[in-house]
């Protein structure tokens, strides 16, 4: 497998989390307010929507184009996020596009679960370049994360279902990130207990 070619360490995550600002900011300008378009009323939640997906689209092939590949994660991302996020612009629908993290989340948890079963670890298999562990820790990662987004799952129904349309926006752009983040940092012990060792060691 080819290397992926460098680009500025700034430059990645403002294309991933780009897409995912505009949305917030369209969303927050447009909440209160409704558009017209070919004669069906539409709302600023699926306006900033149909602007969401062609960024998004955009964003992962310039990704790809700088960095010479994907992850099958933000393959699978963006294909739910088209996939949800047109029938909730189709259908004028939010509620399709509100459960998209929902299934993003059920399938990465199956995924790495039956990795665990087949005994073939794929998240492993995947990040191993950018983090070098034992097998073992790989293992014990590889539950924890299956876990977290079973969890995530759940906390993004219960949010979407039971609060305002702007508590699930914030819950999406700021509350998912945050705990992704704090999740990794939590298991920084892990990741030094089974560290490889390093030339020389």
């Amino acid at each position: 497998m080819s290397e992926p070619r460098k680009i500025h360490p700034l430059l990645k995550p403002a294309l991933e989390i780009g897409p995912l600002i505009v949305f917030f900011v369209l969303f927050m300008r447009m909440r209160d307010k409704t558009v017209m378009l070919g004669g069906t009323e539409y709302g600023g939640f699926i306006i900033a929507t149909l602007v969401f997906i062609p960024v998004l689209v955009l964003s992962t092939l310039v990704l790809w184009r700088l960095i010479g590949r994907i992850s099958p994660m933000q393959i699978a991302t963006l294909v739910l996020v088209i996939v949800f996020g047109g029938l909730s612009v189709w259908l004028n629908d939010p509620k399709f596009f509100k459960m998209k993290p929902t299934m993003i989340y059920l399938l990465f948890a199956g995924l790495l679960g039956l990795s665990l079963l087949l005994r073939k670890n794929w998240l492993q298999l995947v990040m191993s370049e950018a983090l070098p562990m034992q097998d073992e820790g790989w293992r014990i990662l590889t539950w924890r994360l299956a876990a977290l987004f079973l969890a995530l799952a759940v906390a993004n129904e219960i949010v979407w279902r039971g609060m305002s349309e702007t508590a699930w926006v914030n819950f999406k752009t700021f509350g998912l990130p945050a705990i992704m983040v704090v999740f990794f940092v939590l298991n920084a012990r892990l990741f030094e207990r089974h560290a490889l060792p390093k030339d020389g060691e």
